[in-house]
């Protein structure tokens, strides 16, 4: 049984002007999800691409401030373009987050994010809620959004007319 239950689902969705494939390659390499992401990566234990256990260590905000982010990927299923991961964030506020990407033509998917928000118990995390709120709306949308504009970079998009082996 989960600790910190989802307490509010946020599902965006995005229309990628990239192949499926470009949009996994993104996010199956988790050391450059900084790249793209609103956060610094730390450390990917073990390194390399992403796969079931693997601990991503990250921080957000500003530098001074060093907020520490725990992503561990739960499962990766490659063929269904799939992933899900459990963060933690400070101050006990956890996201179930399931993300997968399904192919609508050679040239164009579509990415679905699932984030299950969890809060303690209390006033911790009534406060959170609040002083979050705009915030637990507004990053799982920005996310998906930064996700998209890295994948539709011309230099990430394989040549008119080119196969992928």
């Amino acid at each position: 049984m989960d600790e910190n239950p989802a307490t509010h689902l946020v599902c965006p969705t995005a229309l990628v002007d990239a192949p499926v494939d470009v949009v996994w390659s993104l996010l199956t390499q988790p050391a450059g999800w900084g790249s793209f992401y609103d956060l610094r990566v730390t450390q990917v234990t073990p390194p390399g691409p992403a796969a079931a256990g693997q601990i991503v260590r990250c921080e957000a905000g500003p530098r001074f401030l060093h907020l520490k982010i725990e992503m561990r990927l739960d499962e990766i299923d490659t063929a269904g373009h799939r992933l899900r991961m459990q963060v933690t964030f400070p101050f006990g506020l956890t996201v179930r987050e399931d993300m997968n990407c399904i192919a609508v033509g050679e040239r164009q998917c579509r990415v679905n994010y699932r984030c299950g928000f969890g809060f303690p118990n209390g006033w911790r995390g009534r406060l959170l809620r609040l002083v979050l709120r705009r915030q637990i709306e507004a990053g799982p949308r920005d996310s998906i959004a930064r996700l998209k504009r890295a994948a539709e970079q011309p230099g990430l998009q394989p040549a008119a007319g080119s196969h992928r082996l």
